[in-house]
């Protein structure tokens, strides 16, 4: 396998991370980006960090990502909002402070043209840029890491809005090709977390000419710490519940589940009928959804998105965890359901399949039946008895497969 020139100075993409302060609970592939930062701070190599932020490229050394990664695992408060970051009026309070913070601690800033000359006058040598974000994937930063004889590593996570675009938002698409066809052309390494998504993002390579050398390193699982305190009082666990966890849009299949409680709540009587409760934020191109949820479905609530140790204090108690979706690129909530004893009933998805084995319970997503059959059996479960789940992958099985390629 061809990676590059050489990989000794790690230049990590941390914009994602950067530009989600303020916005809530981490997505998944935070969560992902926040893994690499810690990880490639324990490592010997020389590290650096870059970031696009409002005004240009930010670029700090290891220090520097060190004081990041304390601001962004909330070990220390962001700092004061300096006049620059003011100047953001609709930005968010803690926004304009993380902005001011990216300031005050990189080493040096330069816009699209004089980033080269930025990376060349700090780094010690060629570097290894690895972006696993989906952040920053235009043309300059490629060009100006493969001029000083780096490599560039980046991870894609899936292709559904290429390859499901009636779901995704209006003008998503048309980004999110444009960021395929760079990797297409300019990555060196492509890292797949499932060789289920492999093929299909590598047949979208094929159709822009090029497809990178690739590693399929499935994504780590790290189960969540639950803390009750972060509930509302008001949610009860004192009756038997499922958890549905994801944005509300198209490709999560809400409406099954709907249905599903619809049905139960004519064969159950009122004592033994479960609650589900959803989990995530309202999405796009889901109104019909939306409209029955505004009406209040008996026995269903509307969580919204909660802190992490909200969600696992709820999948702790809980029946199962539901994932009735249409596709997924990786699938970590199961995952971490699976990693604190919550049993998974789940739509049977080749990836799925292929990271979490015989750990789910799989039920075709279209088949409301089976779905209406396996929660009426799962609610009378005693819920006492956790559910063990067997060789789910680890951060260190996925590092020691990406860094071997470095």
């Amino acid at each position: 396998m061809t990676t590059g020139a050489t990989g000794t100075v790690r230049l990590l993409d941390l914009s994602r991370l950067v530009s989600r302060v303020g916005r809530g609970a981490w997505t998944g592939i935070d969560r992902v980006e926040a893994a690499y930062l810690q990880r490639l701070l324990a490592e010997d190599e020389p590290l650096f960090a870059l970031v696009r932020s409002s005004f240009g490229f930010t670029l700090f050394d290891r220090a520097g990502s060190h004081a990041l990664a304390d601001r962004l695992f909330g070990r220390i408060p962001w700092g004061q909002a300096d006049t620059l970051s003011r100047l953001f009026l609709k930005a968010h309070p803690e926004k304009r402070r993380a902005e001011a913070d990216v300031r005050r601690l990189s080493l040096g800033r330069a816009n699209r043209r004089a980033l080269p000359g930025l990376l060349r006058d700090t780094l010690p040598g060629p570097p290894c840029w690895i972006n696993v974000g989906h952040s920053d994937l235009q043309v300059s930063v490629f060009d100006a890491v493969h001029r000083l004889g780096g490599m560039v590593v980046v991870l894609v996570h899936d292709t559904i809005p290429l390859d499901h675009p009636d779901w995704q938002r209006e003008g998503t698409v048309d980004s999110f090709r444009a960021r395929i066809q760079q990797v297409a052309g300019k990555a060196d390494l492509v890292v797949h977390t499932a060789q289920a998504t492999r093929e299909l993002t590598e047949r979208h390579f094929a159709r822009e000419g090029r497809v990178p050398d690739g590693i399929v390193a499935h994504l780590g699982i790290d189960a969540p710490v639950p803390d009750d305190t972060q509930l509302s009082a008001n949610i009860r666990r004192d009756r038997p519940y499922f958890v549905v966890l994801g944005t509300i849009e198209p490709r999560k299949n809400h409406a099954l589940l709907l249905d599903a409680w619809a049905k139960l709540a004519t064969r159950l009587p009122g004592d033994d009928m479960p609650m589900l409760y959803i989990v995530g934020s309202r999405g796009w191109r889901n109104e019909p959804v939306f409209d029955r949820l505004d009406k209040g479905p008996a026995h269903v609530r509307e969580l919204g998105p909660l802190p992490d140790g909200a969600v696992a204090s709820l999948l702790t108690r809980a029946q199962a965890l539901l994932m009735p979706s249409l596709v997924e690129g990786f699938g970590l909530p199961p995952g971490e359901a699976l990693a604190l004893g919550c049993p998974v009933i789940a739509s049977d998805l080749p990836v799925y399949r292929e990271v979490f084995g015989n750990n789910l319970v799989y039920l075709d997503p279209h088949d409301l039946y089976s779905w209406v059959e396996q929660i009426r059996t799962f609610a009378t479960k005693n819920r006492g008895a956790q559910a063990t789940a067997s060789s789910l992958p680890t951060w260190d099985d996925h590092f020691n497969l990406v860094l071997k390629c470095l």
